[in-house]
């Protein structure tokens, strides 16, 4: 049995690569089509512009879907490795629910995009990286409290190291785009794809694209580490038929006709 066969650690990992691939592929079609700059464009412009933006959208909404899979085994092992400590409950419940928040903002990002609608899609990456954000930290905080009893320090230090990478790419990328869209490069900026290295603002413009690829791989980085975790749990549906037929019968019929049936059998 390979490593990725083992309990449920295939969604982990297609949560990173589908996601890397989605960001890739659209990439690679918006150069070799000329749509934008091949030097680190944002992520959103590489997801502007048809064919790539079809690409991007499809690809993301299934992202997300993986997303909030892997959530959930993630809330439902945490829940089953300690079902008695009230504290370790809570945090994992609204550890689930930032989770899902921040499906929510990718499939926003994934249909709303930056040129058409670029509030909503700023909303959307809102959601997706900040409440993010606030999932990692929660899911720190989860491997804090569980070790060494549950796991060893490692995970933790490990997972403590990607929050603290993702949190440094949200202010740079913060930072940069406020000097950026602060109005003393001109207007209009979140319509441009195309950008002159001699023109004013470059240099915020490339800190702030550099600091997007850098949270994106943050958060794919941050679900790697659930690979070894989901290797020890799997789940299965219990199915439970309230009825022995799909017709809309009385009890009381059903009840008697199966009796009559066992009657008639003795």
């Amino acid at each position: 049995m390979w490593w990725f066969q083992q309990g449920l650690s295939f969604l982990p990992v297609a949560l990173v690569v589908w996601s890397a691939a989605s960001f890739v592929f659209s990439y690679i079609t918006a150069i070799v089509l000329h749509h934008v700059d091949p030097l680190v464009p944002y992520i959103s412009d590489t997801g502007t512009i048809p064919p790539e933006r079809c690409l991007f959208g499809i690809m993301l909404n299934i992202s997300a879907f993986l997303g909030m899979a892997t959530m959930y085994v993630r809330y439902k092992q945490v829940y089953a490795l300690n079902p008695e400590k009230s504290k370790i409950i809570k945090l994992n419940k609204i550890g689930l629910t930032l989770g899902l928040m921040s499906c929510f903002g990718l499939c926003i990002i994934a249909n709303f995009q930056k040129c058409i609608l670029y509030y909503i899609h700023v909303v959307g990456a809102c959601l997706t990286f900040g409440v993010g954000a606030i999932y990692m930290l929660v899911q720190t905080v989860l491997s804090y409290l569980m070790q060494p009893e549950v796991h060893s320090k490692d995970i933790f230090w490990i997972r403590l190291t990607v929050l603290l990478w993702c949190c440094s790419s949200i202010m740079s990328m913060f930072i940069s785009s406020v000097v950026l869209y602060s109005g003393l490069y001109g207007t209009n900026l979140v319509q441009k794809l195309h950008w002159d290295p001699q023109e004013k603002g470059y240099t915020a413009h490339i800190i702030s694209t550099v600091s997007e690829w850098s949270l994106a791989f943050s958060f794919l980085s941050f679900f790697l580490t659930y690979i070894r975790d989901f290797q020890k749990i799997s789940l299965r549906a219990v199915v439970s038929l309230q009825g022995q037929t799909l017709y809309n019968t009385p009890q009381s019929f059903v009840t008697d006709e199966q009796a009559l049936l066992i009657a008639g059998s003795i």
